[in-house]
């Protein structure tokens, strides 16, 4: 966890010193500098939310005085309209953290809600919805989180936590055999160990090989159904590529285990949030 918190803070201080540079010039020719007030955080369209204690330790980054009355918790089904948060504290402080603040709320919600419709998508089958390592570079563990949020599950975090034996790893080691062999040679037992093939050939040599996991790669349906029938419970099955919200519900009555999709990370669309501060009285 501490490692977590590390990488997180770090990206969060990353973020706010990109946007805020030297100063916020704006807030400091407008605004007193002791002024405080409240300020509401409003959903502008439905979604699954994700990210408050990131949008929350946005804002401590810069004042650790601020207050925050969550409405609403992660994971939720939210409207359009709804208050998720008040927050009270200063408002130089609420200015200058204010839209690095919404980009990780915003991001992270639009991950965990596209990821929420594709778990709708295949209820009723075997599959689960993976992500994959397609994030945005230095912000994986917020883009991960956000995706167990809407229900689906991580792959491999990075390249530290799990063989995935690709074609160029295939094509260096010169054949399926050859990699799982020296894989197997080098790597403790705790790690599984998964091929990427592209054919019913390629299954066929990776269950010859005693693979953990073989991963279908942009094969059509019925190759996946005939890969899935080959396999028999020896392995499980993943199938990735061409995968969409069209085309998720067929891909898991094959009966494959997983389903990564890239799009969940690197293509979400951003959830729409407003941030909101109570006029000043006369």
């Amino acid at each position: 966890m501490n490692e977590i918190n590390f990488m997180m803070e770090r990206a969060i201080r990353t973020a706010l010193e990109e946007d805020l540079g030297p100063g916020d010039v704006t807030t400091q020719a407008v605004l007193a500098h002791d002024q405080s007030g409240t300020a509401y955080l409003i959903a502008r369209e439905g979604m699954i939310l994700a990210g408050m204690h990131v949008f929350e330790l946005t804002f401590r980054e810069i004042c650790r005085d601020i207050t925050f009355q969550r409405a609403c918790r992660d994971g939720e089904s939210i409207s359009s309209g709804q208050v998720v948060s008040t927050m009270h504290g200063s408002l130089e402080a609420i200015l200058k953290g204010e839209r690095t603040a919404l980009n990780f709320l915003q991001r992270m919600s639009g991950i965990a809600t596209l990821t929420h419709r594709y778990v709708e998508k295949v209820k009723g089958t075997r599959a689960e919805i993976l992500d994959t390592r397609k994030t945005a570079p230095g912000l994986r563990w917020f883009d991960k989180y956000a995706v167990r949020t809407g229900g689906g599950r991580n792959h491999r975090f990075g390249l530290f936590d799990g063989v995935l034996i690709k074609d160029n790893h295939i094509a260096s080691a010169g054949s399926i055999k050859r990699a799982v062999e020296a894989a197997g040679e080098r790597v403790t037992h705790t790690l599984a160990v998964e091929v990427e093939v592209e054919d019913l050939a390629g299954v066929e040599e990776a269950l010859m090989a005693g693979v953990d996991i073989i991963l279908l790669d942009n094969m059509p349906l019925e190759a996946l159904k005939k890969a899935v029938e080959l396999v028999d419970g020896a392995a499980k099955v993943e199938a990735s590529g061409g995968v969409s919200l069209k085309t998720v519900e067929d891909i898991a009555k094959t009966g494959v285990d997983f389903i990564s999709v890239g799009e969940l990370t690197h293509s979400a669309k951003a959830a729409d949030f407003s941030l909101k501060i109570e006029p000043l009285s006369d």
